[in-house]
């Protein structure tokens, strides 16, 4: 804060600033004995709501009490006229207050008092008034008698369900609730309007029910109407008829046909625009709600700006939008588009911001002496623009007595040497068509002698160097002078260690011992003087001169911390101990006493800091240590370790920016110490936090340390070798530097509006051993940098910022920053340049043209705004472009708006991915810091024919035995006229070899069928179909298909598997091959040794033998055997037998059976007697009788 120097010189000023304090000083609290005895204009302190909603069944409460000397008496007025509450034995007015009661419990009726109430405060130094109250009854009606008829409706269709709710006062609060009183889920799909109806953006059938009941609940009669249920009932399509049927006796039918995907259409607002108005500082909500299937998706923006950050939200799943706090600046077009996947649609809304008068300079309360000059302003702003008219002591001031004194210009009064007749109330009201603003401001024209307010002979008991503030509060009228002595000595107390306060109080910045006395407030104006004393002592600071010291203690040794303290004689300390911040354990191991800490039995718990706290009355000091717990070493400790730390510093050579800090090294424990660190503590701006200040060589026990002014320095010294740090040295004696004028302006310094009329002056603060003395300011100064403007300039503390207003928009300035203290100024700072608040460019580039590249490329080309109409700094230029339709179908298509950005030093860019054959608007904005400007005249751009994409569907269907037919859908994206097809085809042969190509060219006439004939049968076909334009061709689609074999073989294979003599063949077959199965079954079945065998034994015949060696075939013919297949029996897949495949085929033994085997006669006479059997044999090992071998026989 500037120092404020006293003489009589300068009383003038004091009187100012004082008497704004005065003004202040009436509105809060003063001493109970000064309040009674000053005269005061009525001030009106409570009073009801300007529209005063009441509960007819409750008793009225029109509130309206004031403050005044002597105290106010009140009357009032009831629709512009007296009212006369004595006559009405159910109104009565509280004691010492202007508050009506209206008894209407008692059997009054509240319609009776409905009206526009003023209440009326008046004392000998003036009247004031309250607000017109306009007094009404809530009123909560009853929906009226009606008969809802149930509603149909298709699947999938929209439904709106109308609650169309009574006029309330005020207006009710709408919800949806089934019979069960439980709300409905209201999600994307469902949800509730504004105005209280229940969209359905489409109908599902789990929607159908007979109990949609619309409340309505009014909160100021606390009472809840209903509507009757309405019935839903929803169709899908195979129900309609049956249904229509049975409803259809006056019942409301919605979508009577299939209702099926569509695209999104608005269902709330009506049209493609509307339009809103809204108030500055109400809550603004716009509503979009649509219909479509899929539930369409809603989305919000603003045209040419965003919305507005950290004040808007979307609710009601995206439907609503809600912008709280609204501004002018939040006016203009919100558009809101719903879609899905089919399309979308979008709506248009308007919204004007209007807005009720407002302050800009509310008139304060005028406290003057006789012959002092004064004014009152009451500057209001409005759209639109409010009337200010005045009044004074409730009357127009046009027909109030006339004071010389006073002046009237628009919204200002003005008085000049006003006397003690001249004290009023004024009011001034500032209305416009959406509202009024009405305040009291009184002029109390006073002449009092000084009063002192504060206690006499207080004691100030304030710690060296700490600052001192001595009170001296006072009232008088005029303003009095204050002037502080000392010690009963004749000089006023002034100069740069002194600061004397606007309330009275006397600061000293650094307060050192030889300030203590006793000091005397004296307050003097033209009626008189008064004074009063003060008492100062100055206490030395405690300081520990022994902190405890950082250990290493093993388990189960002891730890003992000290901590020494000094301070004042007149104080007495006490000390605390804290481990870890907090208490100590309780336990009998931690023993605190004093100014020692002992810690017996240490364990690993124990680990942490220990902090011992020292607290005076006045001051309190504190110093850490931390206690390291080590386990017991198992062999010897190394001998190098971390050196002890210096000892006995000492400070010698005072200077006022250096001193000499000298200590004795610790223990090196044998390594070398490498360095010294110096630290520094200072307890003005960061208290307990040390700092690094230099290092010197390991060498040397002494350094010249240099030092910022105004600090209070504490030193401490850590030695450092290659183990590590050492615990800090105890501390030195404080040692203060002498305070000096700053040495550096704050850097960093910026300018940057944030708004088209500003500029932000921006720096960095200097730190606090940078100040270099008491009553850092800093002084702002600017001026335009064009032209011969003289600096201004503002004087500010405790910032880093400073906002110049109503500056031109984007305009260069010239800024510097300078920082003063109680001893001077720094050096002149540099001169930086900064720009005021950017505005939006004020024109569109012009001479837009376009020029079309191919059919998916254009260049856009324009000629660059004005530098002098960007209003700010030029970022670029945006190209807006939208698709509008195709030049095929000619229907309008709402795609997205598209923008490309270029920057500042381009006027033409490239528009890349445009649809072939198709109509797009394109328009160019320049664009700055704040935003974007208007946009150019729209373009218009046609794009020409391009290239088919692919034919869709391709299938091959009717296939014959030279003819197939080829079926598909046009191209998605013709990308122009379609003049036809390209059909290539080309068979391929069994080894995957293309033969000759055939090119057929079909017209896209509504063409998408075609049959090719003469083709050969049975035989795979490839087939390249591509579209054409008369552009080219586009990308071919393949696919391949095979025609049919020829009919005669087709004919034989269908006859064969048809005729009846085959049928009885394969049955016939069947069941022979079924008897066999069984007769197998039977043979193998009897068990036992066959005949043969025992003939073979009994001859044994050589020849015979070796084969029983060599393959076991002719063993024992068990039942166990027969199940085993013998060697060689397996039939070829092909059903023949072939020789040698089967050893033991009758084959091998001729066709007969007589005379071939004859040597003894024993095989013959063994097999002759079966041969039937050997046959049966012989078929079962050369050829089994299986289905398969049967069926082989017929191929």
């Amino acid at each position: 804060m500037a120092r404020m120097k006293l003489s009589r010189r300068c009383s003038c000023s004091v009187l100012v600033l004082l008497l704004i304090h005065l003004g202040a000083a009436l509105e809060v609290p003063l001493d109970p004995k000064i309040l009674d005895e000053l005269p005061q204009p009525p001030t009106i302190t409570n009073q009801s709501p300007k529209d005063y909603i009441i509960d007819p069944r409750d008793n009225i409460l029109i509130q309206c009490d004031a403050k005044g000397n002597p105290a106010p008496r009140f009357s009032w007025t009831r629709n512009g006229t007296h009212f006369n509450i004595d006559k009405d034995p159910r109104v009565m007015m509280k004691p010492d207050s202007g508050t009506l009661l209206i008894d209407i419990v008692g059997g009054g009726k509240a319609e009776t008092y409905e009206g526009e109430y003023q209440c009326t405060a008046r004392n000998d130094r003036g009247t004031a008034v309250s607000n017109q109250i306009v007094i009404r009854q809530s009123r909560s009606p009853m929906w009226a008698k009606e008969k809802i008829e149930p509603k149909m409706v298709q699947e999938g269709a929209p439904l709106v369900l109308h609650c169309d709710p009574p006029s309330g006062l005020p207006p009710p609060i709408i919800f949806w609730m089934d019979n069960s009183m439980q709300r409905f889920t209201q999600d994307a799909r469902v949800s509730q309007g504004l105005n209280g109806d229940l969209y359905f953006s489409n109908v599902q059938p789990e929607d159908t029910r007979a109990d949609y009941i619309c409340y309505a609940r009014f909160n100021h009669t606390q009472t809840i109407q209903q509507k009757q249920p309405i019935s839903v009932k929803v169709m899908t399509l195979n129900a309609v008829n049956e249904t229509y049927g049975v409803y259809s006796n006056g019942t409301e039918l919605f979508g009577d046909s299939l209702v099926g995907e569509r695209r999104p259409n608005i269902l709330t607002p009506k049209g493609s625009s509307s339009r809103k108005t809204v108030l500055r500082g109400q809550t603004l909500y716009l509503e979009c709600i649509a219909e479509g299937l899929p539930t369409p998706v809603i989305s919000w923006t603003k045209e040419g700006g965003e919305l507005p950050a950290h004040r808007v939200f979307e609710i009601n799943f995206k439907k609503t939008l809600k912008i709280i706090r609204v501004s002018e600046a939040d006016a203009g077009k919100y558009r809101c588009t719903a879609k899905n996947y089919l399309g979308t649609s979008s709506h248009v809304i308007t919204v004007n911001v209007k807005a009720a008068p407002y302050w800009i300079n509310e008139p304060k309360n005028l406290v003057l002496a006789p012959g002092e000059d004064g004014r009152l302003i009451c500057r209001a702003h409005g759209n639109p623009k409010p009337t200010i008219t005045w009044m004074v002591n409730s009357f127009p001031i046009d027909n109030a007595p006339s004071d010389i004194s006073r002046k009237i210009m628009d919204d200002t009064i003005s008085f000049t040497k006003v006397q003690v007749s001249s004290s009023a109330v004024y009011q001034c009201n500032a209305s416009n068509v959406h509202g009024y603003l009405l305040a009291n401001a009184f002029v109390n024209v006073l002449a009092e002698t000084p009063r002192m307010l504060s206690e006499p002979d207080q004691v100030y008991q304030v710690i060296a160097n700490k600052p001192a503030l001595l009170d001296c509060a006072f009232f008088g009228s005029p303003i009095p002078q204050i002037q502080w002595f000392k010690d009963n000595q004749g000089s006023v107390l002034h100069g740069e260690s002194y600061e004397l306060h606007e309330n009275g109080t006397l600061e000293i910045a650094f307060s050192q011992k030889n300030d203590s006395g006793i000091y005397t407030c004296v307050a003097t104006n033209t009626h008189g003087v008064v004074q009063n004393q003060a008492i100062l002592q100055i206490k030395d600071p405690t300081t520990i001169i022994k902190q405890p010291r950082y250990q290493s203690v093993q388990t189960m040794g002891t730890a003992t911390f000290e901590c020494k303290v000094k301070h004042d004689s007149t104080l007495s300390p006490t000390i605390i101990w804290l481990k870890n911040n907090e208490e100590l354990p309780d336990d009998s191991r931690h023993r605190p006493s004093g100014d020692v800490l002992t810690i017996f039995d240490v364990s690993e718990e124990d680990q942490g800091s220990y902090t011992c706290v020292v607290n005076t009355t006045l001051d309190t000091n504190s110093a850490t240590a931390v206690l390291t717990v080590l386990a017991r070493p198992s062999t010897p400790a190394s001998t190098h370790d971390r050196p002890d730390p210096p000892a006995d510093l000492e400070l010698t050579n005072p200077r006022d920016r250096s001193v000499q800090l000298s200590w004795i090294p610790g223990e090196e424990h044998n390594s070398p110490i490498q360095k010294f660190v110096i630290e520094y503590e200072e307890d003005q701006f960061e208290p307990g936090l040390w700092r690094h200040l230099t290092d010197v060589e390991g060498i040397e026990t002494t350094a010249a340390l240099q030092l910022s002014p105004f600090v209070n320095y504490v030193f401490r010294v850590v030695a450092v070798n290659e183990i590590g740090r050492s615990e800090p040295s105890l501390p030195s004696e404080h040692y203060y530097t002498q305070p000096a004028a700053p040495d550096k302006n704050p850097s960093g310094v910026e300018g940057l509006g944030t708004d088209p009329n500003n500029l932000v002056i921006t720096w960095e603060p200097l730190k606090g051993v940078e100040h270099n003395g008491p009553g850092l300011t800093y002084k702002v100064s600017w001026r335009q940098k064009v032209g011969d403007d003289e600096w201004t300039s503002m004087m500010v503390a405790n910032v880093s910022k400073y906002i110049v207003s109503g500056t031109p928009e984007f305009s260069p300035y010239e800024l510097k920053v300078q920082a003063f203290n109680s001893f001077g100024a720094a050096p002149e700072p540099e001169i930086v340049i900064g720009y005021s608040g950017e505005d939006l460019p004020m024109v569109a580039p012009s001479n837009v043209r376009v020029h079309v590249v191919n059919s998916t490329l254009a260049k856009v080309h324009w000629d660059p705004v004005p530098p002098k109409t960007v209003r700010g700094i030029l970022q670029g230029y945006k190209i807006y472009y939208r698709k509008q339709g195709s030049l095929i179908k000619r229907n309008k298509q709402h795609t997205e708006m598209k923008i490309l950005i270029f920057s500042k030093d381009k006027s033409h860019g490239m528009l890349p991915g445009l649809e072939p054959f198709s109509l797009y608007k394109l328009n160019v904005r320049a664009f700055n810091g704040k935003g974007e400007g208007p946009a150019s005249a729209d373009v218009t751009l046609r794009t020409p024919e391009g290239v088919p994409s692919l034919p869709e569907n391709l299938k091959i269907t009717s296939p014959m035995l030279d003819s197939l037919t080829l079926q598909w859908d046009p191209p998605l994206h013709p990308n122009g006229i379609l003049k036809g097809y390209t059909l290539k085809y080309q068979p391929i042969n069994s080894t995957h070899e293309l033969g000759p190509l055939v090119e057929i060219t079909i017209p896209a006439e509504n063409e998408t069928t075609w049959t090719l004939r003469n083709l050969n049968y049975s035989t795979r076909y490839k087939f390249y179909l591509n579209a054409f334009t008369s552009v080219g061709a586009g990308s071919k689609l393949t696919e391949e298909a095979i025609t049919v074999m020829d009919e005669a073989m087709a004919s034989r294979q269908v006859d064969i598997a048809t005729q009846g003599w085959f049928i009885g063949l394969m049955c016939a077959i069947a069941l022979l091959i079924l008897i066999l199965l069984i007769v197998c079954f039977i043979k193998r079945n009897k068990g036992g040794k066959y005949p043969v065998k025992e003939k073979e034994d009994a001859h044994a015949d050589p020849e015979i033998q070796p084969m029983k060696e060599d393959d076991g075939a002719f063993g024992e013919y068990s039942d166990t055997e027969d199940h085993k297949p013998l060697k060689g029996s397996r039939t070829p897949s092909d059903g023949t037998v072939k020789k040698g495949v089967s050893d033991d085929s009758l084959v091998d033994y001729g066709e007969g059976g007589e005379g071939q085997f004859n040597e003894d006669g024993s095989f013959i006479g063994q097999y002759s007697g079966k041969k039937e059997k050997e046959t049966v044999e012989g078929n079962e090992s050369s050829e089994a009788p299986s289905p398969v071998n049967a069926m082989n026989s017929f191929v």
